[in-house]
């Protein structure tokens, strides 16, 4: 009996804790296609006109960071954030490659030389974390640079943040895209926790407050006319 109940709770933490990585997975698909929209236009327009590439650039970096971490070569037991991360990286290739078909020729090669800047800064993170650390160090040494890339892509809600208050609109910070980022953020803190792994739960801890502080500001500036006309993983130059 004993055995039987102990094998039951194994099997039912099992499950919530796959449960809430695939969840976290399905949010972020919501945020990985919200850009769609923007490279329409500049497929349609043959033209990047005045968005930055920057912020794929960035997103794709920290993709790349964080699916490293979730091999099991580095971390074993975390396969969902391998997957999201995976998918993410793809996602974020794409738009560079439309940005950098359309964009004019200075940033073209600028971002021609970004990209391939994240490229070598990868390669050079496998290379020093397979020759220079044995598990379980490589998780840790991978682990704190996953965090320091999640915790940088905080500027984005923070600047929006200050946007929404400065301005008093919510014109820039879409509903669904705040509640996705909320949820996805706070799936993968239950995630990281049933996993015991605070390389995930704490920057995603922090994800969720950031995510509940946008939701709090929607629902303190929305007007019942006024609609989003920009998503927030679009960017201005």
């Amino acid at each position: 009996m004993e055995i039987s109940g102990a094998g039951g709770l194994f099997s039912t933490y099992s499950i919530c804790s796959n449960a809430a990585g695939i969840a976290g997975n399905l949010c972020a698909f919501v945020l990985f296609v919200s850009p769609i929209p923007t490279f329409r236009r500049i497929i349609r327009n043959k033209s990047t006109e005045q968005f930055s590439g920057l912020p794929y650039i960035y997103a794709l970096l920290n993709c790349l960071i964080c699916l490293w971490y979730g091999t099991p070569i580095v971390s074993p037991g975390i396969i969902l954030v391998f997957t999201v991360n995976s998918v993410g990286a793809v996602f974020q290739l794409a738009y560079i490659l439309i940005f950098i078909v359309y964009a004019e020729r200075t940033k073209k090669l600028k971002m021609l030389g970004l990209l391939f800047g994240v490229f070598a800064a990868f390669a050079a993170v496998v290379s020093i974390s397979i020759c220079l650390f044995q598990p379980p160090n490589r998780q840790t040494f991978v682990g704190y640079l996953s965090v320091i890339s999640l915790i940088s892509m905080f500027a984005s809600p923070l600047f929006i943040i200050n946007l929404v208050i400065r301005t008093t609109s919510v014109e820039y910070m879409p509903f669904y895209l705040s509640l996705a980022t909320f949820l996805m953020s706070l799936s993968f803190f239950a995630y990281g926790m049933f996993k015991q792994d605070p390389f995930i739960s704490v920057p995603n801890g922090i994800g969720g407050v950031l995510g509940i502080i946008q939701l709090v500001l929607y629902w303190r500036y929305s007007r019942p006319n006024e609609e989003p006309t920009r998503p927030l993983l679009e960017s201005n130059a």
